[in-house]
């Protein structure tokens, strides 16, 4: 049941203006709370009986399951902003340590030379670092797919080595056929010779950036949205539970009101302008009247990767250190471990146990969705052992949470279906989408609420910000601008050009002297244009001077501009290789974050 008031049948109060919000994950719940800051009124709808959508977090007899690992950072002002206005406190700076399982080895991340090469051994590396050089002299033509992309940055072998097993886990599909777009977004602008570069020559003062810090609320994301829910409602909101969204009933322009379920019989919620983080598919298979044809079809060709997560109680107090592990390995079903002392000790209330969330990736309807709870826990048992993390007989108790639509599925042709569905949705004026399932891109958490936040004041200021600009990942454009930029200023002198334009100039001043000072006839000037004949061999001011000093001109303009150019060169290239030095040193931790 709801615990906040119910909104059955109601329209807007005093004419003002009334938005509904569809979903109360991070991006409706933010809406729901920018909505009440500007005064309007605001009333949020979710499916589910609980707060937070993919960032909710699951309680199993006190012990506190965070959903796939929120970290709470970002660039955004005003996401950091609401975040501290609404915990405070209780969002507490926490260390942050990764590592990746692949054949029997835990390998740090970011990588460190000697354990990488312990952990493949000197001719697993030696044919890595070959097969990046076969493929930065012959890559992929095109980078249509993700094998493509990665390929070409770190070579066939490390692909299949780190990229190829965990991605297509997650994924569900070959990697050859998932978009390169998406690799290009999330993994970034990364390449081996990056890699290698800082594992070699970091600087003493990023080595304790190996371990990043992040904020955490103390018991996990959920607390955050179970906040941002109260305080909606405190300010005059309402948030309704358990409403299916059946239908949105319009003209063609404008959304009048929504049907929704509940308790088995239907309510309608009006308002003057909606919002929906619901799955854009869905949304659009639930508008009435329906829309043509070639619209369903496209929603029906968008699908989504599903998880679940297997929630483990294991008695033994420290486990390992990390505050979760990417599994790369192929043996083992399990894509990600969670470890969620590490992520905030108040997660687990006994000292004496630990609280483990194994991730496994599946599509909603499959085998591994429709195991039973107890055959999930026993498999997440059984996995854990063959890893190495803990004994099967240590194991207490287990728990599932089963998350649909988790990710969208950069599949082929995703773009020109989803491009029909944003054309059709731009026709209504007072209904917008936005998060990560509204806008069926894998968005951070913290851009899923930048997208809430422009939508309400659209409806607010009538303001014309562009949602769907929200990138999943704005440093992706920064570094993209960068590039330009660094482009720009750093650009290669061409060393003949530059030659020919100072020797054309040169010669041009040269002769032109001469012949100036051959019809003035000053004695003073003739004289000095005559020193010149001891460095140039023939040269006099005189019309035979003039041709020489053409010659002349040019060779030593050319001489100077061919030397400057190289040296400008030079000097470019090692300022920019100290700007990409520093620029990939960060980006490089995220070369596995892109789950």
């Amino acid at each position: 049941m709801s615990n906040a008031r119910t909104s059955e049948g109601s329209g807007p109060r005093g004419g003002g203006q009334r938005l509904v919000v569809i979903g109360a994950g991070p991006a409706g719940l933010t809406a729901g709370y920018e909505a009440t800051r500007f005064g309007l009124e605001a009333v949020v709808l979710e499916k589910s009986g609980d707060v937070g959508g993919l960032a909710r977090t699951a309680d199993y007899k006190g012990f506190h399951f965070d959903m796939g690992g929120h970290r709470f950072f970002t660039k955004a002002a005003p996401v950091a902003k609401m975040w501290r206005d609404v915990l405070g406190p209780k969002l507490i700076r926490r260390p942050r340590l990764s590592r990746i399982y692949y054949r029997g080895r835990f390998f740090q991340y970011p990588l460190r030379p000697w354990n990488a090469l312990r952990g493949l051994g000197p001719w697993r590396s030696a044919a890595i670092a070959a097969s990046y050089l076969w493929w930065q002299l012959f890559p992929h033509r095109t980078e249509d797919t993700f094998e493509q992309w990665v390929t070409n940055r770190f070579g066939r072998r490390l692909f299949r080595t780190f990229f190829q097993t965990y991605t297509e886990k997650v994924w569900g599909m070959p990697c050859s056929q998932l978009k390169a777009e998406w690799a290009a977004q999330r993994i970034k602008d990364l390449s081996l010779k990056t890699a290698v570069w800082n594992m070699f020559l970091r600087r003493a003062t990023t080595i304790k950036t190996l371990i990043e810090e992040f904020d955490y609320p103390i018991l996990g994301p959920g607390m955050m949205w179970k906040a941002v829910r109260d305080a909606i409602i405190q300010a005059g909101g309402t948030v309704e539970l358990e409403r299916d969204v059946v239908r949105l009933e319009h003209d063609g322009q404008r959304v009048s009101r929504i049907v929704v379920a509940c308790n088995g019989r239907q309510e309608s919620v009006e308002g003057t302008d909606f919002v929906s983080s619901m799955p854009i598919t869905e949304l659009v298979a639930k508008l009435d009247p329906p829309p043509p044809t070639a619209v369903l079809e496209a929603a029906r060709a968008l699908t989504y990767r599903d998880f679940l997560t297997v929630c483990l109680i294991v008695n033994r107090a420290d486990l390992f250190p990390d505050n979760w592990i990417y599994v790369h390995d192929p043996l083992v079903k399990v894509g990600r471990i969670q470890n969620y002392r590490n992520w905030s000790p108040a997660m687990v209330p006994d000292p004496a146990k630990t609280g483990l969330g194994l991730e496994y990736f599946c599509t909603e309807g499959d085998a591994l969705w429709r195991a039973t709870d107890e055959e999930l826990v026993a498999l997440g048992t059984r996995e854990i052992a063959t890893i190495g993390l803990a004994r099967a007989d240590e194991v207490a108790d287990g728990h599932v949470v089963r998350v649909p639509k988790a990710y969208p599925i950069y599949a082929s042709a995703y773009r020109e279906h989803l491009d029909v569905l944003k054309s059709y949705l731009a026709g209504f004026t007072n209904l917008q989408t936005i998060g990560r399932n509204g806008l069926h891109r894998y968005d951070n958490q913290d851009h899923a609420m930048l997208t809430a936040m422009l939508a309400v004041r659209n409806v607010a200021l009538n303001e014309r910000n562009d949602v769907w600009g929200v990138n999943a990942d704005p440093d992706y454009h920064e570094e993209t601008r960068l590039e330009a930029a660094l482009e720009r200023v750093f650009g290669k002198l061409d060393r003949f050009a530059f030659g020919v334009a100072v020797g054309a100039v040169a010669a041009a001043i040269l002769s032109l002297g001469s012949v100036f000072m051959m019809l003035k006839g000053d004695p003073v000037m003739g004289h000095k244009l005559r020193l010149l004949a001891q460095y140039l061999p023939g040269y006099e001011a005189s019309a035979r001077g003039a041709l020489l000093g053409l010659f002349y001109g040019f060779l030593g303009g050319f001489t100077v501009g061919w030397m400057f150019a190289v040296t400008r060169n030079a000097a470019a290239l090692f300022s920019l290789a100290v700007i990409r030095r520093r620029v990939e040193s960060r980006t490089l931790r995220r070369v596995f974050d892109y789950v």
